[in-house]
């Protein structure tokens, strides 16, 4: 194909994908399910999968691999704006004001899952079916454990949003330990990235490197943004010019920390926590949602589809271990987190519902096993068997949490959550199909 040609066809592909992602989300909104699962399930239908299988010579056609290139660049595009969103509703406040409460479940959400991943890893590891050879196994325990000890922070904060409890003790508590459990696992995430490869001096420059860019980042380059929430605050908008560099400035960040080996996410995150809160982060967030997650998304779900194939799930015995990486995923979070907030003094069906929410894994699992297949971690037949984990315990979470919990919670308020947590969320909520926030307006984050 020529550029010309290639153009018009990523027309109609982009088109495509966005069509099927909006009508199964739609299909999953009807079942009571958020719609970041319908749009993971659509990725990997269009995938080898099942368009692949029914009409391979459509699926190739659709997909050339021509194209491969360009959506693997936009879909990286849209990560990086998405977690620069998620660390721009990172509160470190709240983390502050609850840690005592939010101790005992995110330890037990990052203890208990990453010691089970990391002995289920032992059974793995010598089989190149999942992991590669050049993987070692403490490096194939921290990739696993990590896997596990994930949580799909935004579809958690959403939930508590709609739910009317980002106020309460419960709401809380679980926004303070999800994003405690999140950020210690990209962390683990950024040391086996660092590390993979016999090069030590790589390794020591992707460490060193991302340390020092944490630290500039959170320490000067804070301090050297506020003046950007300050303007924000007295014309109550970003303007056009402080929205360009922002965006420079998330490029430069993405850029640095995949030259230094500890890929791009991590420095768009960073960046998002350092960023002025207040009117500015809710105007960024206003200006940058939208577009994030109703056009960039879909595209990296449609890629993670590209690479999901369930048909490399072909024997019982597979089979039976990705049912066993469900139960793990689900003891290690939801039962060690359900059981942490009990001896936290919450009631049952609060605790329920805080390990219910607590095991979602979401679009922050396909994230991660997308960098680790990328990178070389994981074998195709392992990253199948995760996705099919992180689609179920998404799948999980919402009906568990109305049955233990929903049922009994109080309406959302017409006015939106109280407190000072309830605020910020209330702010970040942009509805996704309008563009526009309000009190009645349902969040747009995927999870």
């Amino acid at each position: 194909m020529t550029n010309a040609e290639l153009a018009i066809h990523f027309f109609f592909q982009l088109a495509v994908i966005l069509i099927v992602c909006r009508l199964v989300g739609s299909a999953a909104r009807w079942l009571g399910q958020p719609r970041v699962v319908g749009e993971m399930i659509a990725g990997v239908l269009m995938g080898p999968s099942l368009l692949g299988l029914l009409a391979p010579e459509l699926q190739l056609w659709l997909f050339p691999q021509e194209l491969s290139p360009i959506l693997y660049a936009l879909s990286q595009l849209g990560l990086v704006c998405y977690m620069f969103l998620v660390g721009l509703e990172f509160d470190v406040g709240l983390v502050r004001r609850h840690i005592g409460g939010a101790a005992a479940v995110s330890l037990a959400g990052i203890i208990v899952p990453f010691t089970l991943g990391g002995i289920l890893s032992l059974t793995l590891r010598g089989d190149e079916r999942f992991f590669t050879a050049g993987v070692s196994g403490w490096e194939a325990a921290l990739f696993m454990g990590s896997a596990m000890a994930i949580t799909a922070f935004p579809m958690l904060a959403r939930i508590i949003y709609e739910r009317g409890l980002a106020g309460s003790a419960l709401g809380t508590l679980a926004l303070a330990a999800g994003s405690c459990d999140d950020a210690i696992a990209w962390c683990l995430l950024a040391v086996v990235l660092a590390s993979f490869g016999d090069n030590a001096g790589i390794a020591l420059m992707a460490i060193g490197g991302g340390i020092v860019y944490a630290l500039v980042v959170l320490g000067v380059g804070r301090r050297l943004l506020r003046h950007l929430g300050q303007r924000a605050g007295h014309t109550g908008q970003v303007s056009p010019s402080a929205f360009a560099l922002v965006m420079i400035l998330l490029l430069l960040a993405s850029w640095y920390t995949d030259l230094v080996g500890i890929y791009a996410v991590f420095g768009a995150f960073i960046l998002g926590i350092a960023m002025p809160r207040g009117a500015f982060a809710h105007d960024l967030r206003h200006t940058l949602e939208p577009v994030t997650t109703n056009v960039l998304l879909p595209l990296f779900f449609v890629y993670s589809g590209l690479h999901t194939q369930i048909g490399l799930v072909d024997t019982p015995g597979l089979w039976l271990l990705t049912a066993v990486v469900i139960l793990v995923a689900c003891l290690g979070k939801g039962v060690a987190c359900w059981l942490a907030a009990r001896l936290s003094g919450f009631e049952q069906r609060e605790s329920v519902a805080i390990g219910a929410l607590m095991n979602a894994r979401g679009l922050m699992e396909l994230i991660l096993l997308n960098i680790g297949l990328s990178q070389g971690v994981i074998a195709p037949p392992l990253f199948t068997i995760m996705v099919l984990m992180a689609v179920a315990t998404t799948l999980i979470a919402a009906p568990v949490f109305e049955f233990a919990y929903g049922r009994h919670a109080p309406a959302r308020p017409a006015a939106g959550p109280v407190g000072r947590a309830g605020q910020e969320l209330q702010s970040s909520a942009i509805e996704g199909d309008a563009g526009a926030g309000g009190p009645g307006a349902e969040p747009s984050w995927p999870g």
